[in-house]
């Protein structure tokens, strides 16, 4: 009986015990959404904080960035930097695959920030840089029609786009002034990053950027060149037919969304139906950069041809991911031996620092192709690294010249008719074969007519079809002949 007494007795205390430390562990336990610096996952430690700590546990999103639902439920979270998978290879030509691409390069990138995600070479942590980083998950995209496929990925990036960013500009480092937006409609925007989906992906993508920055400069790297004319690659059998992953640029230029000259391809090796391939190339506004050339111009000569092509304008970065040799990211749609090393095309991207790329894309990562080790995703994920890495240095803004000069710069530019209102001007109409406004002072590209009067900042300017370069004009002209 005092045995059956103890062993009650003890019964009770440990399930009074248990109970206690049951109510006391729930008090103590972290929310489920828990987060210790807003916006910013507990996965990227600081400077000589915990790191290499179950990186591989958790919900897999990019480089374990917050998933944001931002065309879901959060349709009104504001970001500064979002991806987006646009999950689409139905226009592929020879192995398909990539609409696997968003959720392989995820996993790829599950290691980037494994020991702190601080960039050495550039002197950057882009997780802790201050900037909203999220995951956006994937844009809706139909498998059974392509042009209904196309205007998703359109609509789906255009409402990130102009999505008011999580950051304001900020202020010149030098001079204290604000920073003017570079876009063409005078507005700052987020930046998104796309992970591809096949490369006709692309199109619809230049779409959404026109929206904002009018015709854009493009870096692209990739083993093809992608302009090819519809009756030579696929031979257009229908009109959704031409529009594929070899003919998306052309389409492009044709609609005028590329900036003709300062656009550039890099890692080209493609094999051509004859040179008329690069004449069309031409034609479509490109330069080119073949994968050879780093035998003898090495990556510094790349760079620098990239840079003198592009100038400081805004800038599209696309990236196939066959621009890479085989060797490094065999799992692509169309791969080409004979390409860069994915040390070299790292370093090329961190050449590119202080260029303002407005947003970027990454594609054709077919992960099927992809080895048990994850070559090609881990490859694609660490090329992205770069290019956020980039991005998070240089903020989307012109600096505006000390108070009382500007600098005028006029070109050539072939436009739709359009009407646009400029700040503390009246509505100026502008047609086909007219010249460009460049100015430091709004930071704006703007068409107009020539011969139409301008009330700018600083200047009162009758534009003529002559090309024309002011600089530090301080007072009120009258510009004829």
């Amino acid at each position: 009986m005092k045995l059956l007494l103890s062993f009650l007795t003890l019964a009770i205390v440990s399930v009074s015990g248990h109970d206690h430390h049951e109510h006391e562990s729930h008090d103590m336990q972290m929310p489920l959404d828990y987060v210790k610096y807003p916006y910013q996952a507990t996965y990227y430690p600081g400077d000589n904080e915990v790191t290499a700590d179950s990186i591989f546990s958790g919900i897999t999103t990019f480089a374990k960035l917050p998933w944001v639902q931002c065309l879901g439920k959060d349709r009104t979270t504001a970001f500064d930097i979002a991806f987006i998978g646009a999950p689409f290879d139905t226009g592929t030509s020879y192995r398909p695959g990539a609409r696997f691409g968003p959720s392989g390069i995820r996993a790829g990138s599950r290691r980037l920030t494994l020991y702190g995600g601080y960039n050495v070479p550039l002197e950057v942590n882009p997780f802790m840089s201050g900037l909203k980083i999220v995951d956006c998950g994937d844009i809706p995209v139909t498998p059974y029609d392509n042009k209904y496929a196309i205007e998703q990925i359109e609509k789906g990036h255009k409402e990130l786009l102009h999505r008011k960013p999580f950051s304001a500009l900020g202020n010149d480092s030098v001079t204290g002034e604000p920073l003017v937006p570079i876009s063409a409609d005078g507005k700052h925007h987020p930046r998104i990053i796309t992970l591809g989906g096949d490369h006709t992906i692309v199109l619809p993508l230049l779409r959404s950027i026109y929206s904002a920055y009018g015709a854009i400069s493009v870096i692209h790297f990739d083993s093809h060149l992608d302009t090819w004319k519809p009756q030579v690659f696929g031979g257009a059998p229908s009109s959704q037919a031409a529009i594929n992953h070899g003919t998306y640029f052309y389409w492009a230029s044709q609609e005028g969304l590329i900036k003709n000259g300062s656009s550039i391809h890099g890692a080209i090796r493609t094999t051509l139906s004859g040179p008329a391939d690069y004449d069309n190339d031409d034609a479509s506004g490109f330069q080119r950069i073949e994968a050879r050339e780093i035998d003898t111009i090495g990556t510094a000569g790349i760079i620098k041809k990239i840079r003198e092509t592009v100038g400081d304008k805004p800038v599209y970065l696309s990236i196939d991911i066959d621009s890479i040799d085989p060797a490094f990211a065999p799992a692509t749609g169309t791969p080409e031996t004979g390409g860069w090393s994915t040390r070299e095309l790292r370093t090329i991207l961190r050449g590119l620092d202080g260029l303002h790329i407005v947003s970027a894309d990454i594609v054709e990562v077919a992960p099927a192709y992809d080895t048990n080790a994850e070559l090609t995703t881990m490859a694609a994920a660490d090329v992205l690294y770069e290019v956020m890495s980039v991005m998070a240095k240089t903020p989307l803004g012109w600096s505006p010249p000390p108070r009382g000069s500007s600098t005028i710069i006029l070109q050539p530019l072939n436009e739709e008719i359009q009407t646009l209102l400029i700040p503390g001007a009246n509505t100026i109409l502008y047609v086909k074969n007219l010249y460009l406004l460049h100015s430091r002072v709004l930071g704006l590209y703007r068409p107009y007519t020539p011969g139409t009067k301008v009330i700018f900042r600083y200047i009162f300017i009758v534009l003529t079809p002559t090309f024309m370069v002011l600089d530090n004009v301080t007072t009120p002209e009258l510009l004829s002949g």
